[in-house]
Formats: structure tokens, C-alpha cells, sequence
């Protein structure tokens, strides 16, 4: 019986257990296996960064008051944060690394920064 490379079909020669031709053969398997987790993490970065970047860019000062509707224009997901901080008197801040936001009235939000 031929045996055959896994990925590319081509003729195996060696040892009985070999599956792969060559580096290249093993690390295309190996890579296609994990490319499902890779992409959730990498889409998850990725949304992570646009959030961040979209409150610095908003966020000039170390408070900013501005409309809910100005970041959903800005394509912001309110889904990706990387913390919650309650105070207190019962307010919570979402993060998104150091950059903070949280809900007032009549759907306003105050942005802020966290000194780190």
C-alpha cells in the first residue's frame, strides 16, 4: 500500500508513520486545524483596537460628554470591552483598556480616561 501525504497527496517515502512530505505539508494542516480559534481571536482583537480608537479619537480631554448615537456612527460595538468598573454609588464604567465610558441621561455617555 502507497501512502500519501496528508495535504498534497504526494508519495511518502521513510519512516511508517510519516504523514506529511515536508515542514511546509505539516504546518498547512496544523494551520487549517486552528484557523477557526485564530480567526475569533484575531476579529475580536481587531473590534477591540476600532473601540479603543474610536473613544481616544472622541475622548480629547480626560471627560467628554457626548450623544450615544455619535459613537455608533463611528461603527463602536458596545459588545467588546475589556472591563466593568462599578462605583460606589452604584454607576458603571465600561472599559476598553484604559478608555472609559459611561451611560447618563437621555442617552448621553461620558467618556473618560483611566490614569494607569
Amino acid at each position: 500500500m502507497e501512502r500519501t501525504c496528508a495535504v498534497c497527496g504526494y508519495k511518502l517515502i521513510g519512516r511508517a508513520d510519516k504523514k506529511f512530505c515536508s515542514d511546509d505539508c505539516r504546518n498547512t494542516y496544523n494551520n487549517s486545524i486552528k484557523r477557526a480559534s485564530n480567526n475569533l481571536i484575531r476579529n475580536t482583537n481587531n473590534q477591540l483596537r476600532r473601540n479603543h480608537r474610536i473613544l481616544s479619537n472622541l475622548n480629547t480631554k480626560q471627560k467628554t460628554k457626548i450623544p450615544k448615537s455619535k459613537l455608533l456612527k463611528e461603527g463602536f460595538d458596545f459588545e467588546h470591552i475589556t472591563g466593568i468598573y462599578t462605583t460606589k454609588t452604584g454607576s458603571v464604567y465600561y472599559y476598553v483598556y484604559d478608555q472609559g465610558y459611561l451611560f447618563i441621561d437621555n442617552d448621553f455617555m461620558l467618556l473618560v480616561k483611566r490614569d494607569i
